[in-house]
């Protein structure tokens, strides 16, 4: 988790503010950072559960979402939602001609050449896109000043606070699509039994391109808002680091144990900024994600809330 503006003024008042409140305001933050960690996990997983590939270049499909906003934003000034819907557009564009060039001959292929695809994808983005945005101002505003808000005497910031409501607010949207609709039906019953889903007639490559698509559009929503609060630029491709660790406690199939693990994640990574980090030295926040995920495997090694393969031999 990127530092928090306001945790810090916080804990250097801490004469005027009492241990509790300083304990509250780190949980609050990293729970807000944390629903937009899963966001950035849910693109992981849609992609995970249709298809069973790993996406390694997830990192920089935020990169790139939030550079397309960026620069829609800014090259193009068509305004933010404008430069939302440009950025959505670009990488679901993205998607579908990675979807049907690339996946669909390598349907049936070892899975270490999905894996070393997805690895040449995203180190081709990230060249690119720093030829390609070059001198393109990164920030993304949202259209919200920048106040901070009192809940309780537990300061938070107001872009903090609408950014993780937007986060929250497109989880249960997926959530529903997933439960619901026709496609998100489908998409299910492709992740539970992909020869029994072509049996009944559904068209894997065509479901294919919609999990990518739906990843890159999870994106879009994902760099953008944490851009707006934490800052944008290439370092954003920082969040594909969390996202392991995070899917992997959750479950790599399971939605809502991605959505509960980045919650877990963005916790223990702002109680370490506020408590552990003064005294071990910046920086510790990195491998808090990384050791919640040993102490994971040890308990339940297919994730809190994944399911266990069985297969008869």
């Amino acid at each position: 988790m990127l530092p928090c503006p306001g945790l810090h003024d916080v804990r250097g008042s801490v004469d005027t503010v009492t241990e509790g409140a300083f304990f509250a305001a780190l949980v609050l933050d990293g729970a807000l950072a944390g629903v937009i960690y899963a966001l950035v996990g849910l693109a992981f997983v849609v992609v995970y559960k249709a298809s069973r590939m790993i996406n390694f270049a997830l990192g920089e499909w935020v990169m790139l979402a939030s550079r397309l906003v960026a620069s829609g934003l800014h090259g193009l000034g068509l305004g933010l939602m404008g430069a939302i819907a440009f950025g959505c557009a670009g990488m679901v564009a993205l998607a579908i001609v990675f979807s049907r060039l690339i996946l669909k001959r390598l349907v049936g292929h070892p899975l270490i050449s999905l894996i070393m695809v997805s690895i040449g994808l995203g180190i081709l983005i990230r060249g690119s896109a720093s030829i390609v945005f070059a001198g393109i101002p990164s920030g993304i505003p949202l259209p919200i000043p920048e106040v901070s808000l009192v809940i309780h005497g537990v300061p938070v910031s107001s872009d903090k606070l609408l950014a993780a409501a937007i986060a929250a607010v497109s989880i249960a949207a997926l959530g529903w699509f997933f439960r619901w609709s026709r496609t998100g039906l489908a998409l299910r019953a492709i992740a539970s039994d992909q020869r029994a889903a072509m049996t009944a007639g559904i068209s894997i490559h065509r479901h294919f391109a919609i999990s990518w698509a739906l990843a890159g559009i999870l994106s879009v929503l994902a760099g953008t808002l944490w851009t707006a609060v934490s800052g944008g630029g290439f370092g954003v491709e920082v969040l594909g680091l969390k996202v392991f660790p995070i899917v992997i406690i959750g479950g790599l199939n399971s939605i809502s144990g991605t959505v509960v693990a980045a919650i877990l994640v963005g916790v223990l990574e702002s109680l370490a900024v506020g408590y552990l980090e003064p005294s071990v030295g910046g920086g510790f926040r990195i491998v808090t994600s990384y050791l919640a995920l040993l102490a994971a495997l040890l308990v339940r090694p297919y994730g809190l809330f994944g399911s266990r393969d069985v297969e008869r031999v």
